[in-house]
């Protein structure tokens, strides 16, 4: 029986490949759809090196996921916001907090400004880490192009926290998880972002926003059940 030489296999799985790329969403405008099928080979490559036929997985289903995976990985070390640039968010909206906490309306760039002690250019700066946030989305990170729930074991680092339900739930429901999480407060939604999108540990995400482990774990059960009680009220 003729066997396949690993070229021959790496051309047999090319349009694998090719399915997987078109069934990724990614917004990083670096990466082209033909960068993304290069490192997709690469993860092919990877598959057909460390297969095992012993385990009795189907090698496409086995292929997919490590050509999925090395496009998600690449992708991700060009998409990190720096630890500085996130103590800078922290420290604006703390800032932001206190002054429309005292005075009861929305804070001006000018007050924002002044309570921090820093330049326009400088909350330019932030302004830029907040933007960047926000179209590096959650319902976008946790879903593809199609519609399909993508694995959050893909995405979360320390699934213990995330029940069995609360993934049910984010697999379910993308038009109206996008507009409940558009309604949360900003810290909130950040919190969520650095969790599922910058991949931060509960440790990191406390030093960030400087408050212990227990209260990220905390906040996070508490925005995951606002949630859930906003798609239930649409």
């Amino acid at each position: 029986m003729y066997e396949m030489s690993y070229e021959e296999e790496i051309i047999r799985y090319l349009p694998l490949v090719r399915r997987v790329v078109n069934r990724i969403t990614i917004k990083n405008k670096e990466y082209e759809q033909d960068d993304l099928f290069n490192i997709g080979v690469i993860g092919l490559m990877d598959a057909l090196k460390k297969f095992d036929a012993s385990k009795q997985v189907p090698f496409e289903s086995y292929a997919r996921i490590r050509i999925k995976g090395a496009i998600i990985d690449e992708v991700r070390k060009t998409s990190k916001v720096s630890r500085s640039r996130m103590d800078q968010l922290n420290l604006y909206y703390q800032a932001k907090e206190k002054l429309e906490s005292e005075y009861q309306k929305e804070a001006t760039d000018q007050q924002i400004c002044r309570e921090m002690g820093i330049s326009a250019k400088q909350l330019s700066v932030i302004y830029d880490t907040l933007h960047h946030l926000a179209n590096i989305s959650l319902e976008d990170t946790l879903f593809n192009n199609q519609g399909d729930a993508t694995e959050l074991k893909d995405m979360i680092q320390d699934e213990s926290l995330v029940s069995a339900d609360d993934k049910l739930f984010l697999a379910e429901a993308k038009e109206s998880l996008s507009h409940a999480i558009s309604t949360l407060k900003e810290r909130d939604q950040l919190i969520l972002n650095l969790y599922y999108v910058e991949e931060l540990t509960l440790k990191e995400i406390a030093e960030v926003l400087e408050i212990s482990v227990p209260r990220v774990s905390q906040l996070h059960g508490k925005i995951i059940s606002q949630l859930k009680q906003l798609m239930e009220d649409e």
